[in-house]
């Protein structure tokens, strides 16, 4: 992702922290709300904060929620009113509780040229914070071109998600500014005084404000049941919600009992064993005599250990061929999140992939955290080849790992880039794959490589390989080279 915005940590201090609020608008929508997050009223300005735990009992949607705000211009030009508002956002004001902000609009294929700031308040103390950037280049984490997925009709254009806490209010500003910034250090030419005009903002730009509710130990949801694949109209029928639960527990039955929180982490030789049970009928008698070359498999939070609503999602799965490749990436959600938050962040950046960018599932097939725990992403199974949303162009054949938070100027920390390794020499090793090596991926398109384009590509990638973006961050990016001989070694190379 693009790293001339400024750092997600606001820096300005609320120097009005006692001015009145104005009512959130939550009337106009244009977007059908969910009768649960409908019935709960928005908290009128200056409400008492309450404990978290008393405010879920007493709102009807404790698996979560989310408000979609319509912007308003905050600016318009006099000399032609007629014109989209360069500025538009949202006015301080008091909201149901939310912990994660994202802003969306119509067109999945136009860019947001500018800049989104957010403020919030703190839920339970009233402090406001600065401004925080959100990260609007985010159109490089999508499902590929021509896909049932990107085709549905639901897709959005949509920032990054920003992770804020539990925040009970919140203003808005969203500026349109050209990306051409050579006109302002060269300076004009004599005689001309022409700047580069900014261009329009998209249109239907919308604040998403996400819930990712209480997680109770169990998925329990406010939504209507489980999307039929291939959209409302598609004739293979949804399934309940418990059967949802089912099916996403069912295909990690090789590796866990069904309903577990956690798959556990094996040593080598049983995951040698768990390989050869695995691959039956998959492997020749050479490859049977040798020993595997595959990194013992780690811990991994299952989806149920995280809490996810398998309400949201679209129904059954969808597989590529083999995993070929890891791409590695950062969720440019912000760092400011404690480790015991993170199944609260990813049911968070889970609903709003879905509910908020209208795409079938969490994109990610993987996610870790600062303190180097995995988490399961995209529903099909850890072992499989699940089809991803990570990398527009490079989603076959491949899988995405997403590291919570941004590191662009922030290390990532030492055991998130080992749990990246651990985790890729033991998949990579499914497939027989070396995370040192080399490999070829046919481009479904991308602003990098043509469709269609044979790429050779390290095995371990950085987004920014496949798609012309600052993603996973300088810092990041700069530990791949480490995570790659760290894997190589779990293998046994």
């Amino acid at each position: 992702m693009r790293g001339f915005l400024a750092s997600s940590i606001g820096v300005t201090c609320a120097a009005a922290l006692a001015l009145p609020l104005t009512p959130p608008a939550l009337a106009a929508t244009a977007r059908p709300v969910p009768a649960a997050e409908a019935a709960r009223p928005a908290p009128h300005a200056g409400t008492p904060a309450t404990a978290p735990a008393a405010r879920r009992a007493a709102e009807p949607s404790a698996a979560g929620s989310t408000q979609s705000l319509p912007l308003r211009p905050l600016t318009r030009d006099r000399a032609t009113p007629s014109a989209p508002a360069a500025e538009q956002g949202l006015s301080r004001r008091a909201v149901r509780h939310f912990s994660l902000v994202g802003v969306v609009w119509d067109d999945p294929d136009a860019e947001l040229h500018g800049r989104v700031q957010v403020r919030t308040r703190t839920a339970g103390t009233g402090t406001w914070s600065g401004w925080q950037d959100v990260e609007t280049h985010n159109a490089d984490h999508a499902a590929d071109r021509d896909t049932p997925e990107r085709a549905s009709g639901r897709v959005r254009g949509a920032t990054a998600p920003l992770w804020v806490g539990d925040s009970d209010g919140v203003e808005l500003r969203v500026r349109s500014e050209s990306d051409d910034s050579a006109a302002d250090s060269a300076g004009p030419a004599p005689g001309a005084r022409n700047l580069p005009a900014a261009p329009p903002l998209p249109s239907g730009l919308r604040l998403e404000l996400v819930d990712p509710g209480e997680d109770d130990g169990a998925s329990s949801g406010d939504e209507e049941e489980p999307r039929a694949a291939g959209g409302a109209n598609a004739g293979t029928p949804a399934l309940t919600e418990t059967s949802a639960v089912a099916e996403a527990s069912a295909v990690n039955a090789d590796l866990a009992p069904t309903g577990a929180t956690e798959i556990a982490a094996l040593g080598r030789t049983e995951t040698e064993q768990e390989y050869l049970a695995l691959n039956v009928g998959g492997l020749t008698e050479r490859q049977l005599r040798a020993k595997p070359y595959i990194g013992p498999r780690p811990g991994i939070v299952t989806r149920r250990g995280w809490g996810a609503n398998e309400g949201l999602r679209e129904s059954g799965f969808r597989y590529t061929k083999k995993v070929k490749a890891a791409f590695v990436h950062h969720t440019a959600s912000g760092n400011n999140y404690r480790c015991s938050q993170v199944p609260s962040l990813i049911r968070s950046i889970y609903r709003y992939h879905v509910k908020s960018m209208g795409w079938r599932d969490i994109g990610y097939n993987f996610l870790i955290d600062k303190c180097g725990k995995i988490y399961e992403g995209r529903a099909g199974g850890v072992a499989k080849p699940v089809l991803g949303a990570h990398t527009l162009g490079f989603n076959s054949n491949s899988m995405g790992i997403a590291v919570l938070g941004s590191y662009g100027a922030t290390k990532p920390s030492k055991s998130a880039v080992k749990a990246v390794a651990r985790l890729t020499a033991w998949k990579l090793g499914l497939y027989r794959v070396n995370p040192k090596g080399k490999t070829t991926l046919k481009s479904a398109g991308s602003n990098l490589h043509r469709k269609g384009k044979k790429v050779r590509l390290n095995v371990i990638s950085g987004h920014r390989d496949g798609f012309k973006t600052e993603c996973p961050g300088r810092k990041l990016y700069g530990k791949l080279g480490s995570a790659r001989s760290k894997a190589a070694r779990y293998q046994g190379r």
